[in-house]
C-alpha cells in the first residue's frame, strides 16, 4: 500500500467525486469546525475572515508526534493510496482521482464541525454495512478496557484516544476499509477518565459502532439531531450519500440511545438540587421550632403550663395533659383591638400567684392555675373599669371538640347547647312559654371530651349562643331586674375552666358530692318511697270551691281499686282558703285531720302544697305588713311591700326569707300544720326568678332572684318536704326537683324527657317529673307570662298520648299521676298500667336503689344521657330519645303519635332485649325496630363475659 504524505502548506487536499463514484464536489471543501487558520486556502478562495481570539490548539499528532493516515481500499481498485495527513492538517480528504475539482465550498456558519462522511462508491449501498452491523450487534462482545482502547483497533472500534475512526469488513465482504482522520480538539464534550481523554458521546455498550454525527455551536459539542438548524448540511450529506430517507431515520434512531444517555449524565446536577431543598426545609423548621419553643417558654412562664394566651388579640387556649386543645376562645370581646395590654400596678396585683393584665382605663384581667393532679382548674377574671365596658368572653363551639350541655333546659328544648341560637339574655329560672331558661338553672356547662365551666354566682350573667358566630358568650352585665342588686360598683366576670382526661370523672368532681351528708334514716326511706311508690297529685279545676274533703277521698278510693302501689297524695294549695293562709280551710274541709288519719291508715302519705307567696286577701298579709316580714320595694321604706301575681293569686306579697323573723313566723305555722292535721312533708312551690316583685328588695341583699329560692329551700330543710319547683343548686335529699309544668301534647311529652336529662348533667340527680298526661293543656303559643292564672286540669288526655307518656315514666326517677289509667274505658288501660308496675318493680327499681348510692356520694344522675356511658361513642353524643337508667338498662321510648318502629342503638357491651328476651350486641344500630302500641323498648346489660 502506498502512502502520499501531504505537503505542510495551507493548501489542503480537496475530495475528487470520481473515486467515489458520484458527485460530492459540493462538500470537497467543508472545513471543520473548529478549523480557523486565517490563511487556509478555503479562507482565501471564498474571501471569508475566520478570525479568532485563540489560535487553534495544536493536532493529536503534533501533541504526540506521530503520523495518523488514512486508508482507502476502494473495490475494483488495484492499488491503494494512502494519504499523510502532516501536523498541521486540521482534516484528511478521500481522493480517487488526480485531478481536483475547484468548486466553491458550501458556506456553514462558523464552529460547525462536519458530521457527515461522503462513503465511496464501492461500498454497493448501505445494505451491506447495516448487515455487518446487525450481525455484529448480536454477536457476544467482550468488555472493552478503558486502559486497553488505544490499541483495539482491529474490531472496528472508535478508537477514543488516537482520534481515528476504523471501519473494517470481514474479508468476505469487498467493501473498503476506510481509516478517517479525526481532527484533535480539547472542547468540553471529550471526558477525560483515568488521565485519558473520552467523547462525552460514547460509551462502552456503543464502542463498537461508528460514532454519531455531531455539532459543534457556541462551543458545546451536541448531537446533530438537538438542533436540526445546524444540521442540515449534515444530513443533506447524509441522505446524498445514501440516497435514501432511511439513511436520515437509522441516523436518529442511533441517536436516541446517546440521547439518553446524555440526559442522564445531565440529571446527576438532581442530587445538588435534592440537597439544597433539604436545606432549604431543614432552616425554615429551625426557625419554626425556636420561634414556636421560645413562645412556649415565655407563656408558659407567665400564664402557667397548659394555658396560652396573646395579650395583643386575647386569644386563650388550653390543653389536655397530652398538649390536644380542649377549648379556645377570644376573651375581652368588648375591647378594642387597638388597645395594647399593660402589667398591673404593684397595687392591682393578688398576692395568690394571679397573673394581672390591664388595658389601661377599660378592664383588668386576673388569671390563676390550680392544678389537683386529677384534674386541672383555670380562673378567670375580669373587672370592669369604666361603665360602658361589659366585660364577655366567648368559647368555640366545634363539632370535632365534642358537644356542649348545661345550664338548664331551654326555650327551644335542645338537646345540646351547640345546637341552640339565642342572643345575650340574663341567666335566670323561667317559664319556658315566655323566658329562655326553666325552671331549674346552674352555673354549669360541661363538655363531652372532659372541659366544664362554672361561674360565679355574684356574676350578673347574660348569655349568647350562636347568634352570629358558632360561639357560647359570656357577659357580666346588670339590668334593672335580674341584676338589679349591683354587688360591684361596676360588672365583673369571674369564672373557671375546669379539664381533666374524662367527661365522666369531670362531671363527678365538678358537681356537688356527697348529698348523704347529715341525712337521717327516715330521709332515706322518703327517698325510696318516693322512687318506689307513685305520688298522686289530687285533681283540681280553675276554680276552688269544687275541691273539698269528698273529692280526696274518692280518689283515694280510686287509687285502691286500681291496684298499684300507695304512694304520696299531694294536695295541692287549694287546702287553704287564700294562699298564704296556712291554715286549712274550714269551710271546704271541716273534718280534712279525720280523711287525713284515714288514708294514714289505709297506708297513704299526705303533702302540702306552700308558697312563699302570701294574698293581699289573707289574714296573714296585714300580719307580715306590720312586722316587715315582706320584700319591699326598692327605694323605699321598709313598710311598703312590693306585690307580685302568681296562679290563682292576682296580687300578693312575698316573704322576705333573708329575714330571721320571716323565716320562724313560717316554721310556726307550718309546725302548726303537722301537729293538728299529721301532714307528712311538704312540696316548696317557689315560682321562678321572675315571680319575684319587678322592683324587689330584701333585707340582705340577693346576688340573683335564683338565690330566694336557695335561701327558701335551706331554711326550711328542718320542717321536711319532698320536692321544691325551683332551684338554682342542688336541694338536700329527700328533696326532688320537679319539672315544670307541660302541656298535655305530644311536644310536652318530648320535652319531659330532654329536661330529666338536661337536669342530670347539671348536677339534680333527683328529679320528680310532672303527671301522666300532662299539667295543663294549651292549644295555643303564648308570648307573655301566664304563670299567675289558675291552670285547672286538663282534659282527658288522647289514649295513644297517654299509654306513651305512662310507659316513659315507667323508667323515671318518680312516677307522679294526676289522671288515673282507670278513667280510660276498657280493660286495656289498667291491664297496661299493671304490666308496667311489675316491670318498674322486677327490673327499673333494683337498678334505681343501687345507682341510688352512687349519685348521693358523687352527684351523677339517676337518668343520664347515653355518652355517660361511653364518652368516646361518637354515635351516643348526637342521640337524644335514648336514655339510660344507671349503667344497667337503655330505654328507647316512642315520642310521636301512630309510630310502631325506630331506630335504637347499643353502646358497647351485651344487652337483653325486655320485649322478645333475646340477646343483642352493642355499638351498633337497629334499624326499623318493631315496638307496638303496648310495648316499650329497652334493653338490659348482661355481664361482659356473656356469649351468643
Amino acid at each position: 500500500m502506498n502512502s502520499i504524505k501531504e505537503e505542510e502548506t495551507e493548501q489542503r487536499v480537496p475530495l475528487m467525486p470520481s473515486a467515489l463514484g458520484e458527485d460530492h464536489s459540493a462538500n470537497t471543501h467543508i472545513p471543520y469546525a473548529d478549523d480557523d487558520h486565517e490563511d487556509s486556502p478555503y479562507s482565501q478562495q471564498n474571501g471569508y475572515h475566520l478570525a479568532k481570539k485563540n489560535p487553534r490548539k495544536m493536532s493529536l499528532s503534533d501533541r504526540r508526534n506521530v503520523e495518523l493516515s488514512l486508508h482507502i481500499e476502494p473495490q475494483g481498485i488495484g492499488k491503494p493510496h494512502i494519504y499523510d495527513a502532516g501536523p498541521e492538517t486540521p482534516q484528511t480528504a478521500i481522493d480517487a482521482s488526480p485531478t481536483t475539482i475547484d468548486t466553491p465550498p458550501l458556506p456553514l456558519p462558523r464552529g460547525l464541525r462536519r458530521n457527515s462522511i461522503s462513503m465511496p462508491s464501492g461500498l454497493n449501498a448501505l445494505e451491506d454495512l447495516e448487515a455487518l452491523r446487525l450481525k455484529h450487534q448480536m454477536q457476544e462482545q467482550e468488555p472493552v478496557v478503558e486502559e486497553d482502547k488505544s490499541t483495539s483497533l482491529t474490531d472496528s472500534v472508535v478508537d477514543d484516544i488516537s482520534g481515528s475512526v476504523t471501519i473494517s469488513v470481514p474479508p468476505e465482504i469487498n467493501v473498503p476499509r476506510i481509516q478517517i482522520q479525526k481532527p484533535d480538539d480539547d472542547s468540553d464534550d471529550e471526558l477525560e477518565i483515568h488521565g485519558k481523554r473520552r467523547d462525552r458521546f460514547r460509551t462502552r455498550r456503543r464502542a463498537s459502532i461508528a460514532p454519531l454525527p455531531a455539532l459543534r455551536l457556541n462551543d458545546k459539542e451536541m448531537l446533530a439531531s438537538d438542533f436540526d438548524a445546524y444540521s442540515v448540511a449534515s444530513n443533506q450529506a447524509s441522505i446524498t450519500s445514501v440516497n435514501s430517507l432511511a439513511s436520515l431515520l437509522r441516523e436518529k434512531m442511533q441517536a436516541f440511545p446517546q440521547m439518553i444517555r446524555k440526559k442522564k449524565r445531565e440529571t446527576k446536577d438532581y442530587k445538588i438540587k435534592i440537597f439544597v431543598i433539604i436545606m432549604f426545609f431543614m432552616i425554615i423548621f429551625l426557625i419554626g421550632f425556636a420561634y414556636v419553643g421560645y413562645h412556649r417558654k415565655l407563656l408558659t412562664y407567665s400564664y402557667f403550663e397548659k394555658i396560652k394566651f396573646n395579650g395583643n388579640d386575647r386569644i386563650l387556649r388550653i390543653l389536655s395533659r397530652d398538649e390536644k386543645e380542649v377549648i379556645s376562645g377570644q376573651l375581652g370581646k368588648t375591647i378594642g383591638m387597638d388597645n395594647k395590654p399593660f402589667h398591673c400596678l404593684e397595687d392591682n396585683r393578688k398576692q395568690d400567684g394571679s397573673v394581672c393584665m390591664e388595658w389601661n382605663g377599660i378592664a383588668r384581667l386576673y388569671m390563676n392555675f390550680l392544678d389537683k393532679d386529677v384534674f386541672r382548674c383555670y380562673t378567670i377574671k375580669w373587672q370592669s373599669l369604666s361603665a360602658g365596658n361589659y366585660p364577655t368572653d366567648c368559647y368555640e363551639l366545634k363539632r370535632n371538640n365534642g358537644l356542649w350541655f348545661g345550664g338548664g333546659i331551654t326555650k327551644s328544648r335542645e338537646w345540646s347547647l351547640s345546637n341552640d341560637n339565642f342572643d345575650f339574655t340574663p341567666f335566670s329560672s323561667g317559664d319556658l312559654k315566655v323566658h329562655q331558661f326553666g325552671n331549674g338553672v346552674k352555673r354549669y356547662f360541661i363538655n363531652s371530651i372532659g372541659v366544664a365551666i362554672q361561674i360565679s354566682e355574684k356574676t350578673p350573667l347574660h348569655l349568647s349562643i350562636n347568634t352570629t358566630t358558632n360561639e357560647f358568650c359570656m357577659r357580666a352585665q346588670n339590668d334593672d331586674f335580674t341584676f338589679v342588686n349591683h354587688l360591684t360598683e361596676l360588672p365583673e366576670l369571674e369564672y373557671k375552666i375546669c379539664t381533666t382526661d374524662g367527661m365522666k370523672s369531670l362531671h363527678m368532681l365538678m358537681t356537688q358530692k356527697i348529698l348523704w351528708d347529715g341525712l337521717k334514716v327516715s330521709d332515706m326511706q322518703i327517698i325510696k318511697s318516693l322512687m318506689f311508690e307513685p305520688v298522686w297529685r289530687t285533681p283540681h279545676s280553675e276554680t276552688m270551691e269544687t275541691f273539698n274533703e269528698t273529692t280526696i277521698y274518692n280518689y283515694s278510693e280510686d287509687l285502691i281499686a286500681l291496684g298499684l302501689p300507695l304512694g304520696h297524695i299531694l294536695i295541692n294549695e287549694f287546702w287553704q282558703e287564700n294562699v298564704g293562709d296556712f291554715t286549712v280551710d274550714q269551710k271546704r274541709f271541716p273534718n280534712l285531720f279525720k280523711t287525713i288519719d284515714l288514708l294514714h291508715r289505709r297506708g297513704f302519705k299526705i303533702v302540702f302544697t306552700i308558697q312563699p307567696f302570701i294574698s293581699t286577701d289573707s289574714e296573714n298579709f296585714k300580719e307580715a305588713v306590720r312586722k316587715k316580714l315582706l320584700i319591699y320595694e326598692r327605694h323605699s321604706e321598709r313598710s311598703i311591700p312590693a306585690l307580685t301575681r302568681y296562679k290563682s293569686s292576682s296580687s300578693a306579697g312575698v316573704l322576705d326569707i333573708t329575714n330571721n323573723a320571716s323565716v320562724y313566723w313560717l316554721k310556726e305555722k307550718l309546725e302548726k300544720l303537722k301537729a293538728d292535721y299529721k301532714v307528712n312533708s311538704f312540696y316548696l312551690d317557689l315560682g321562678t326568678g321572675y315571680n319575684l316583685p319587678h322592683y324587689y328588695q330584701c333585707r340582705q341583699t340577693l346576688d340573683n332572684p335564683d338565690m330566694y329560692a336557695k335561701l327558701f329551700t335551706e331554711s326550711l330543710e328542718s320542717v321536711g318536704f319532698i320536692g321544691v319547683s325551683t332551684a338554682s343548686s342542688v336541694p338536700k335529699p329527700p328533696a326532688f326537683l320537679s319539672t315544670q309544668p307541660l302541656n298535655s301534647s305530644w311536644d310536652g311529652l318530648k320535652e319531659l324527657m330532654s329536661t330529666v336529662m338536661n337536669y342530670g348533667v347539671i348536677g339534680y340527680p333527683l328529679i320528680l317529673p310532672g303527671a301522666v298526661g300532662g299539667d295543663y293543656w294549651l292549644n295555643k303559643t303564648m308570648t307573655k307570662m301566664i304563670s299567675f292564672y289558675s291552670l285547672g286540669q286538663p282534659p282527658e288526655p288522647d289514649e295513644e298520648l297517654y299509654i306513651r307518656w305512662l310507659q316513659l315514666m315507667t323508667f323515671m326517677p318518680a312516677m307522679q299521676f294526676s289522671y288515673l289509667p282507670s278513667y280510660y274505658k276498657g280493660d286495656q288501660m289498667k291491664k297496661l298500667a299493671k304490666d308496667l308496675a311489675i316491670i318498674r318493680q322486677q327490673t327499673v327499681n333494683p337498678v334505681l336503689d343501687k345507682t341510688l348510692s352512687e349519685s348521693l356520694n358523687e352527684g351523677v344522675p339517676l337518668i343520664r344521657p347515653l355518652w355517660m356511658l361511653d364518652p368516646n361513642d361518637t354515635s351516643c353524643l348526637s342521640i337524644s330519645d335514648e336514655f339510660s337508667v344507671g349503667e344497667e338498662l337503655i330505654v328507647a321510648p316512642i315520642l310521636d303519635p301512630g309510630v310502631e318502629e325506630r331506630e335504637v342503638y347499643l353502646p358497647q357491651g351485651v344487652w337483653k332485649d325486655g320485649i322478645d328476651s333475646s340477646l343483642r350486641k352493642g355499638s351498633r344500630w337497629i334499624h326499623n325496630y318493631k315496638v307496638p302500641r303496648d310495648k316499650i323498648a329497652f334493653f338490659t346489660k348482661m355481664p361482659d363475659k356473656t356469649r351468643f
